[in-house]
């Protein structure tokens, strides 16, 4: 009964949590400078960044669908005006006929400011060993920031940017937050709430089962 009931507040815990970053998703808050973003900056802040895009080494984040379509996001490297580097989610785009025809995400490298949402990789439910490719643009599957920093060869930031959808230079971008939603999580606590009910009824069904037999 104690683990049912443990695990049913925890579902509770996670609604919550949920909730929580979807409304920061909604509410839109003014973005900040990047210069100014705190530490601790919770996830979907609004930023405003300034730099140059890297276009010679791009991502290409595979296993994404938009629509029904399977396809990839496109990760660019983001050279920081006072340095560092973050990656930007530029968006989804299509595979071409097969998907060997990747599609083409060519980019300017002119000084610019970007404004998006700050997010992290997505995480697959399970992690499977991908072969290395080598060449730019390099096709990913649900890498680590600290991956793709190897692959560079520079540090990145540890977070990503999702580009909002009016900024230029950018595809489909129907940005929504990931996860499980809050509904589902409440569905989750009241199974294992019942569990602990019938844990309880059959315990209290035995004993006075155990009692009468004394008897």
């Amino acid at each position: 009964m104690i683990l049912f009931v443990g695990l049913g507040e925890w579902q509770l815990g996670r609604a919550a949590s949920s909730r929580s970053l979807a409304d920061d998703f909604t509410r839109g808050a003014p973005a900040i400078d990047w210069p100014r973003l705190p530490a601790d900056a919770t996830r979907y802040q609004r930023v405003t960044a300034s730099g140059h895009y890297d276009p010679e080494h791009q991502f290409l984040l595979d296993n994404m669908s938009h629509a029904g379509v399977a396809g990839i996001e496109v990760l660019t490297p983001f050279l920081l005006d006072g340095g560092g580097t973050v990656i930007v989610n530029r968006g989804w785009q299509p595979f071409g006929a097969t998907r060997a025809d990747l599609p083409a995400v060519a980019v300017g490298d002119g000084p610019r400011t970007v404004t998006g949402r700050i997010d992290e990789l997505p995480r697959p439910g399970v992690r499977l060993a991908a072969p290395r490719i080598t060449g730019w643009p390099r096709l990913v599957q649900f890498p680590r920031i600290e991956e793709l920093s190897t692959e560079l060869g520079r540090a990145l930031y540890p977070r990503v940017i999702l580009l909002d959808p009016p900024e230029a230079d950018g595809y489909a971008r129907n940005w929504e937050v990931r996860g499980i939603d809050p509904d589902r999580h409440l569905g989750y606590a009241v199974q294992w709430f019942a569990f602990a009910a019938l844990a309880a009824a059959i315990w209290f069904a035995l004993s006075l089962r155990k009692s009468g037999e004394v008897r």
